[in-house]
């Protein structure tokens, strides 16, 4: 199980800029596969980027060209920079790590959640 530890987050104009990050405690995140997820109230979770362990990023369609992913190996990191916010993007931001089996994605840690906020 990986210990995931986020940060980041809180109320935002829309049009504006979060940074949302989460850094792995006593594991080695570099062969892992590193992404971001999100719950809205009333709405099932939802993917909303992942980065693999050669940097290979793939991105929910209502966020590309927005949210970027990246990942620091050396930091244990993972960001999501999220920039033009709008409503919609209001939710519990989740972060996770995991590995693909038979191209399923297995998660092995689960960040606590924090809340993004985007006022109109």
């Amino acid at each position: 199980q990986v210990e995931l530890v986020q940060s980041g987050g809180g109320l935002v104009q829309s049009g504006g800029s979060l940074r949302l990050s989460c850094t792995a405690s006593g594991t080695d995140i570099s062969t892992y596969t590193m992404g971001w997820e999100r719950q809205a109230p009333g709405k099932q979770r939802e993917l909303v980027a992942r980065i693999n362990d050669g940097g290979i990023t793939n991105y929910a369609d209502s966020v590309k060209g927005r949210f970027t992913i990246s990942r620091d190996n050396a930091e244990n990191t993972v960001y999501l920079q999220m920039n033009n916010l709008n409503s919609e993007d209001t939710a519990v931001y989740f972060c996770n790590a995991g590995i693909y089996v038979s191209s399923i994605f297995v998660a092995r840690g689960w960040g606590q959640g924090t809340q993004v906020t985007v006022s109109s």
